[in-house]
């Protein structure tokens, strides 16, 4: 029995779906390989670890909940 042949969802190229391929079932393998980490490092964590930041947030949230309306 053949291996059923998909196309792509990113770049519409036709591959054979074998059990063993690694990533999304409706990649082709050069598309289903690991994103490099390196461009999405810093830009993902700049955020998360800036204590100004996360404090503003903190005291946005706080005043929100607990103002009084006038």
């Amino acid at each position: 029995m053949p291996f059923p042949i998909r196309n792509c969802a990113i770049c519409g190229e036709e591959f054979e779906l074998k059990p063993d391929k690694p990533g999304f079932a409706n990649r082709c393998p050069s598309c289903s390989e690991p994103e490099n980490e390196s461009s999405a490092g810093p830009a993902a964590t700049g955020f998360q670890n800036d204590r100004e930041a996360n404090a503003a947030r903190r005291s946005a949230i706080k005043d929100l909940l607990y103002r009084k309306d006038s």
